[in-house]
């Protein structure tokens, strides 16, 4: 029976995981956004003369986003499970250079 063979893994361009400083980047745009949006939900906490629900809300994003932001921001990659090339020696891995952001 022609075909039903096994085809080999064809790994394409698109199937690379971007650069650090790509992914670097797109964590600080991230983190920023998320920042941006807490200090406008702090001012207008403040300032706009809204009923206490809509301040309680504005408050609660104020004091959440942070937390998201960070977490959001050093969380790895999705599809990242670790360094599956690496076997598995019984020996202690030297850890590698994260940069993480905020805190």
């Amino acid at each position: 029976m022609k075909g039903w063979h096994k085809r080999p893994v064809v790994h394409q361009v698109t199937d690379a995981r971007p650069s650090l400083s790509a992914d670097i980047g797109k964590r600080e745009k991230s983190y920023f956004i998320k920042m941006g949006i807490r200090l406008i939900c702090l001012i207008l906490a403040f300032t706009v003369p809204a009923p206490l629900p809509v301040r309680l809300l504005l408050f609660a994003g104020a004091i959440f986003l942070p937390y998201i932001a960070v977490i959001g921001a050093n969380a790895p990659p999705r599809g990242t499970t670790g360094a599956p090339d690496v076997e598995d020696s019984g020996q202690s891995e030297i850890p590698r250079h994260r940069r993480e952001i905020g805190s």
